[in-house]
């Protein structure tokens, strides 16, 4: 039986507050609409990640920048009451938490973000947050993170158990010395070239120091390569969709319990893939995010 993880796994990066409004229609100026639903949930792809992972039966804890305000606080909440370890948050109160307002629009199945910036990502020399990234069985980043992690004066991201949500762009990243690479195939045509295969474009992350891709494609599903093993597609899980928000965000969680929990790849990402989608049935990206232990059957099966 597969047995999550008896290490933290944690996650360094983005947390935000968002506001999420549901409509059939995007609002015209100067117009009033009326929503269909709202919601207030905490966001932001690392610490969604993490929300997922914990929900997971992982061990979890999350590191990033919030201010001394509101939104900052209801965020810090909001993690503790999934039993995210919240010890390495900088709280400071010279900069503005991260937070959205975002539109869910139900007849073009699409959404419209305003975006207060998350804070620059960074940590003092000692203290918690050092404490907790020398002991982590493994470390997960998004964009904001990475550079954070990547900034550490003497240490080499190699030297860490690293997953990488590569979504958003990451300037001067290299996959050399990551143990879990997960960029979307846009990501890598961007970084190899359009005219290249999928196959193709994982086995250049492979030979660029990646030990195994998995490349996302939303309703395409992903592709998985490990090492010299050959890639394997993994089709999308069907899902009941309110609205896709944050879906990634619990992909990448989702997917690191599994892998820490001893999953072989191919199946973490269809655990990750089945549990994204089922997120997908709520207005915000956390809510029906399933609670469940790894075992498996519920690696290779569907969620119950």
């Amino acid at each position: 039986m597969y047995q999550p993880s008896s290490g933290t796994l944690l996650f360094i990066g983005c947390a935000t507050l968002d506001s999420i409004a549901l409509v059939q229609d995007y609002p015209a100026a100067d117009s009033r609409t009326v929503a269909t639903d709202f919601a207030t949930a905490g966001g932001g792809p690392a610490a969604t990640a993490a929300v997922a992972a914990a929900r997971a039966g992982a061990n979890t804890a999350f590191a990033g920048v919030l201010g001394t305000d509101e939104e900052g606080d209801r965020i810090i909440s909001g993690l503790q009451a999934e039993g995210v370890d919240t010890s390495a948050v900088i709280r400071d109160p010279a900069v503005k938490t991260g937070a959205s307002v975002i539109v869910v629009s139900t007849a073009s199945e699409s959404r419209a973000i305003v975006t207060r910036p998350v804070p620059p990502v960074s940590f003092p020399a000692e203290g918690r947050f050092r404490e907790l990234l020398k002991s982590a069985a493994w470390v997960h980043v998004d964009h904001l993170g990475w550079n954070a992690v990547a900034g550490i004066p003497g240490l080499n991201p190699g030297d860490l158990t690293i997953s990488v949500d590569a979504g958003n762009p990451i300037p001067s990243f290299s996959p050399r010395g990551v143990a879990l690479y997960v960029p979307t195939i846009e990501r890598l045509r961007a970084e190899y070239g359009e005219e290249l295969a999928v196959e193709e474009l994982l086995q250049k992350a492979i030979d660029d120091g990646a030990s195994a891709v998995v490349a996302t494609a939303g309703a395409e599903g992903a592709w998985v390569k490990s090492g010299t093993g050959p890639a394997i597609h993994v089709p999308a899980t069907p899902a009941t969709i309110l609205s896709t928000l944050g879906a990634g965000d619990v992909y990448h969680g989702a997917l690191l319990a599994a892998v820490a929990a001893g999953v072989p790849l191919v199946e973490a990402a269809a655990f990750a893939g089945r549990t994204a989608s089922a997120s997908c049935a709520g207005l915000d990206g956390r809510s029906k995010i399933p609670h469940q232990t790894i075992t498996p059957a519920l690696a290779t099966n569907n969620l119950a």
